[in-house]
């Protein structure tokens, strides 16, 4: 294409500036080899330029099909070919009944890796319907959201109900630096690895992040370097709005309770009944959210007029007890302004307040980040929008005076959220830098929730890729939290189990984990961690090699991502890659993603392929239904962590006994504890010993399906730092393009 510089380069060639080049186009045949001799063929008919290694099979392959045989007229040669009785032609007729493999899109690497959106940008991405074609998704079931960005039916998944699953494979990580590790990036690398470099038909399924982190010190989660969905600006930002739904949906039902609550303190039973239930033609009827409220109290009755007074008063008011208040309002940005507000301080609620002696309408609340709503975690663990409609009205925001539990149902808003909520509950599809699917869906908390995009993006994309295909979803935080829940939650829901485990570790975070110096976002990283120090990466092994056994108490064979960074040392690598496999770990490999896209996870990617078609997997849960909410917790604590043992607060205690009491105590544990540790401490690095686990507070998300208990201060609405990310955004006023983001 008219290039100045030469089409190979040998790898390690110092050009201009010091820089390492890349090659372009040729491959080694293995790590440290020199290049094959290549050569240049132009066929004669096209004029077209072809470069190969002389001694490769691609070679052997590609000649016969330049140049057609001596003697033998092209048209005959193309003829025979496509032949019904060629061996080939009956491959391709399969391939196009089985629909058409990825788009293999080829990446212009560079050597000096610029920042992830000028990659994004340079980008071509594929209009989505050549996407959704990939996948052989009917035009019924793509929505549009513009050219790049559509949102997948449901209706795919009941299609193809009869249709074999692929292989379910789940990228984990260690403990890792405030930093991260990059799971995401392999998660998409790999993604690619399979799709455009490996052949096979795979879809990734990712959360959707929030703004918060986006516009604080994280910045965005669409991977990094030559591994990221794209458009990332779209992903980073509003995509189709699923977010901003369960923001109204929280905010709606948190109205509905502060309004419940002041119209109860100002009126009578007989006169909220009559609110509740107006006349309207000379009729009165039970609206069908109303109907369950009659289930729950079993009252049978269905016309309002044949209530009597005690029912009416039991109907009507809930009586809650504000000091039992659970439902926060959310934002989806970093804002800890709102850790702390008061709600109904206007003049109206001033007056009812001192007129009623109802002090307690003016109370303190808070605002939590909206990833951190229970309607992310409903939304996320639903199986359809009927189960999402009744995931919703089974949240529970608070508890009458009399300890029975206050649901969205009672309050009559539980339709409403459906209603705010149905479009959210259909994943959304993207692609990454190399044209592979991308379903992003859901993105809840990984602490206070379980950290894990929506069961039905992973049922969807299993159903899609079909028996030998492959769908990659990633867990957050380390594998002691991500995947723990990715276990015992998301798989309880779904029905699913993964074949195979990927967990990311970086000889980075394994330094720390050795001993090195803490690592905090928005300094400079000590210089310890951009040398080499085979010793802290010996001594900080320990902490993957714990994360792979705990993999094995799910009856998950593991694949190491040994995730490379462009100061890590061969020496550090191989460190870790033998720590790994003595581990019991079925593949270690070192992966260079991030700077080589597909390419360099190809590696990871035949692993995962070798490890999948073995079968080994054994999956099972860590503990059964049937246990005790405290005997869940100890297993975790012991199995998982490495605990000693569980220390139940005063409170802890009186709110597992009303859960049990309730009915709660059968549903899943979800801890919310810290990600930098093992322990309940963020500065315990390693494999800490001699610990117990100090349980301050429980609740329960109802409505998603757990029970959560809290482990040392847990902050559900982040704060913005002295110079956070939004510094760097800007847009540029003559093209309309972001820049800065990250």
């Amino acid at each position: 294409k008219g290039a100045e510089e030469p089409l190979f380069i040998p790898w390690g060639e110092k050009k201009e500036g010091g820089e390492r080049e890349r090659r372009v186009g040729a491959r080694r045949k293995s790590q440290g080899s020199p290049l094959h001799p290549a050569v240049i063929l132009v066929t004669r008919l096209s004029k077209r330029a072809f470069a190969f290694s002389t001694a490769s099979s691609c070679a052997r392959r590609a000649l016969p099909r330049l140049f057609p045989p001596p003697r033998l007229p092209r048209r005959v040669f193309d003829r025979l070919r496509t032949m019904p009785g060629n061996p080939r032609a009956a491959k391709k007729a399969k391939k196009e009944a089985d629909g058409p493999v990825i788009h293999n899109k080829s990446l212009e690497l560079l050597a000096k890796v610029p920042a992830d959106i000028e990659i994004a940008q340079a980008a071509t991405c594929l209009p989505i319907t050549q996407i959704g074609k990939t996948l052989q998704l009917k035009d019924d079931e793509l929505e549009m959201y513009g050219k790049l960005k559509a949102k997948v039916s449901l209706k795919a998944r009941e299609r193809l109900k009869d249709k074999p699953n692929g292989y379910y494979v789940c990228v984990a990580g260690i403990n890792p630096t405030p930093l991260g590790e990059g799971k995401s990036t392999t998660t998409i690398g790999l993604c690619q690895a399979l799709g455009a470099h490996l052949n096979k038909k795979v879809v990734a399924c990712v959360r959707q992040p929030s703004q918060g982190p986006t516009f604080g010190i994280k910045g965005g989660a669409a991977g990094g370097g030559y591994s990221q969905v794209i458009p990332m600006e779209d992903f980073n930002l509003h995509l189709t709005g699923d977010i901003h739904a369960i923001t109204a949906s929280n905010n709606l039902l948190a109205a509905a309770l502060d309004t419940r609550i002041l119209h109860e303190a100002s009126q009578t039973d007989e006169a909220l009944f009559d609110r509740l239930c107006p006349e309207k033609d000379g009729k009165r009827f039970f609206s069908p959210v109303m109907v369950r409220r009659l289930e729950k109290l079993g009252i049978t009755k269905r016309n309002p007029s044949d209530l009597t007074p005690e029912e009416r008063s039991q109907f009507a008011r809930l009586d809650i007890d504000v000091s039992t208040i659970t439902w926060n309002r959310v934002t989806d940005l970093n804002d800890r302004a709102l850790r702390g507000v008061k709600v109904n301080q206007g003049p109206e609620e001033s007056r009812i307040s001192s007129q009623y002696n109802a002090g307690f309408l003016q109370r303190t609340t808070q605002f939590d980040i909206s990833v951190a709503s229970e309607i992310m975690a409903v939304l996320a663990l639903a199986t359809s929008l009927s189960d999402m409609r009744d995931r919703l009205g089974r949240m529970v925001v608070g508890y009458s005076k009399q300890g029975a539990p206050v649901t969205a149902d009672d309050l009559g808003v539980s339709g409403a959220l459906a209603v705010l909520m149905k479009d959210a509950i259909n994943p959304n599809l993207m692609q990454s830098l190399e044209g592979q699917p991308v379903l992003v869906h859901a993105g809840p908390f990984a602490n206070i929730a379980h950290g894990n995009s929506s069961v039905v993006a992973d049922q969807v994309a299993l159903k899609l890729v079909g028996k030998d295909g492959y769908v990659v979803t990633e867990a957050g935080f380390g594998a002691d939290i991500g995947f723990e829940k990715f276990c015992n939650i998301k798989c309880r829901a779904s029905g699913l189990s993964p074949d195979c485990v990927v967990i990311v570790c970086t000889a980075r975070a394994l330094k720390m984990h050795g001993g090195g110096p803490p690592v905090k976002a928005g300094t400079p990283i000590p210089e310890v961690y951009e040398r080499e120090d085979l010793d802290l990466v010996t001594k900080g092994c320990c902490n993957v090699v714990k994360h792979i056994q705990n993999a094995a108490a799910f009856g998950v064979p593991v694949v190491v991502a040994v995730n490379r960074r462009w100061h890590d040392t061969q020496a550090e690598l191989d460190i870790v890659v033998k720590a790994c496999k003595d581990a019991g770990a079925a593949e270690a490999v070192i992966a260079n993603h991030w700077a080589e896209g597909g390419y360099g996870a190809k590696g990871l990617g035949e692993a995962v392929e070798r490890v999948c078609a073995e079968g080994k997997s054994d999956f099972k849960f860590l503990y059964e239904d049937s246990m005790t909410i405290k005997e869940k917790i100890e297993k975790v604590a012991k199995t998982v962590y490495g605990a000693d043992g569980v220390d139940y607060s005063e409170q802890a205690d009186i709110q597992i006994r009303r859960y049990e009491s309730l009915g709660y105590g059968t549903l899943p544990i979800c801890v919310a504890k810290t990600h930098l540790s093992l322990s309940s401490d963020p500065t315990k690095k390693g494999v800490p010993t001699g610990f117990r686990l100090p349980v301050r507070e429980v609740r329960a998300s109802v409505g998603a399906g757990f029970v959560y208990p809290l482990i040392g201060t847990m902050s559900t609405m982040p704060g913005l730092s002295t110079r956070p990310c939004f510094y760097d955004m800007d847009v540029d006023p003559e093209t309309g393009g972001v820049i800065g983001l990250s």
